[in-house]
């Protein structure tokens, strides 16, 4: 293995500077809702007191999980497998995305999910699912050339993109032009010709009895030309062609900085990011502890900068406010904002962006917050009647600054905020005055970014 150079103290990812006064409970919480499905105010406040470098620590490293975490975890996975519910299978995910002490990683396990998009509509198979779930899993903060590799002997992929089908006499192109275009290199960065002579490559790459199976007899053993690459290639050194263009990491990089950081990256810092990649050999714990810690991330252009997804929307809100989320009616939510974990619309996964705004979904958007603040529906609320005594010490003001804090990227401006002051002033019972405030702030503008 070659040696990893040291992080570039210049550029997009020179590192963020924590001096004493630096590492607010604003930059804590902005961390946080990137890093995770959203944050509690505990959380915000435990990671504020740990400081920076321990919770960047601790996000990018593999965490043992509690007793009751797993023993849950177990009783939603094995109901999966008993019932082959995709409800059930979305059940366990979530489950996962909300309590597991490794909330990086399940971003991280969704972020290849939406790469490598399969969904059980068509696989019909809960367990194949599941099995490719761990596989990103396990290679969330890990190795993503090896996982590239893992997916092309994956069943439930073999399945998607109809590997089967691939035979020497009649090659499918499927996962072959996918591989190219959707996984590792994006649109531009290979020809047609490149897509059949790969899907040679990867004749033969079959599933038999739940599992992957190299069917020789179908394989096709001819001299092929891969990306200006020529030899009697198979799948694998086709993906390490891939690994090895230029765009392969740049393509990688566009995910992790639209994902956690920008929605519209310039050229120097893709760049920047892809150059980690390299260095870093395609290993994402370390690529990730840099650009969470980089003078980018932390930037004012970067705060309240991506739309969330319907996953940050209602995870995130969940997470600050439900002290035990009924995950069935969230699953249902998630499905009608447009995003059903396990059952992605087309093989491109969810586009996200300004797509996930219209007209039908902000009312939908808006419902949920409704829904939430009223605290039967997806789950009882910190409890607001037990706080009463000391949010009764609260003005207007403090109140709405407490949820604001918690629930928004950026402070409303002016106008919001007197027009929220003046609603938290006039309500007299403190539990109904927080339940008004949490409604109407969740349904704010401001509440869809990140």
């Amino acid at each position: 293995m070659t040696p990893v150079s040291s992080r570039p103290s210049t550029g997009p990812l020179a590192p963020h500077d924590f001096g004493p006064s630096a590492w607010t409970t604003a930059d804590t919480a902005h961390l946080l809702r990137r890093a995770q499905y959203g944050a509690s105010a505990e959380e915000i406040e435990q990671a504020h007191k740990a400081g920076p470098q321990a919770t960047l620590d601790r996000l990018c490293a593999i965490q043992p999980e509690t007793p009751a975490f797993t023993r849950t975890d177990d009783l939603l996975r094995k109901t999966a497998l008993d019932t082959g519910s995709t409800a059930n299978l979305q059940a366990w995910w979530l489950h996962r995305m909300l309590r597991s002490a490794n909330p990086l990683a399940e971003k991280m396990t969704f972020l290849w999910h939406n790469l490598f998009a399969t969904s059980n509509d068509k696989v019909k198979d809960v367990a194949l699912m599941l099995a490719q779930n761990d596989l990103f899993r396990a290679q969330a903060l890990g190795d993503y050339g090896k996982l590239l590799h893992q997916i092309a002997r994956d069943p439930a992929m073999l399945i998607w993109l109809d590997g089967n089908a691939n035979r020497r006499r009649h090659p499918n192109e499927n996962f072959a032009r996918e591989v190219m275009e959707l996984f590792s290199l994006g649109v531009g960065n290979y020809t047609e010709k490149d897509i059949q002579e790969a899907a040679r490559c990867f004749t033969g790459w079959h599933m038999r009895d739940g599992e992957f199976w190299f069917n020789d007899t179908q394989h096709d053993t001819g001299t092929k030309t891969v990306l200006g690459s020529t030899g009697k290639f198979d799948g694998d050194a086709v993906i390490d062609i891939c690994l090895k263009q230029p765009a392969c990491p740049r393509f990688i990089a566009t995910r992790l900085l639209t994902t956690f950081v920008l929605p519209n990256p310039d050229a120097a810092t893709l760049e920047a990011v892809a150059d980690s990649i390299r260095r870093h050999q395609f290993r994402m714990a370390p690529v990730l502890r840099e650009l969470l810690a980089s003078k980018l991330f932390f930037s004012p252009k970067a705060r309240g900068a991506i739309i969330k997804s319907p996953l940050d929307l209602v995870l995130g809100a969940e997470r600050a406010l439900v002290t035990a989320p009924r995950l069935e009616p969230t699953a249902r939510c998630l499905d009608e904002l447009g995003q059903a974990v396990f059952l992605p619309p087309t093989v491109k996964g969810w586009e996200g962006g300004r797509l996930w705004i219209s007209s039908t979904t902000y009312l939908l958007r808006a419902n949920f917050a409704s829904e939430l603040a009223a605290g039967a529906k997806y789950g009882p609320l910190i409890d607001l009647d037990a706080r009463a005594r000391d949010h009764q010490l609260l003005s207007a003001g403090q109140a709405v600054a407490h949820y604001t804090g918690l629930l928004l990227a950026t402070p409303p401006d002016g106008p919001v905020l007197d027009r929220l002051r003046a609603f938290a002033s006039g309500q007299e019972a403190p539990a109904t005055r927080d339940r008004g405030l949490l409604h109407l702030i969740l349904a704010l503008p401001e509440y869809q970014l990140m």
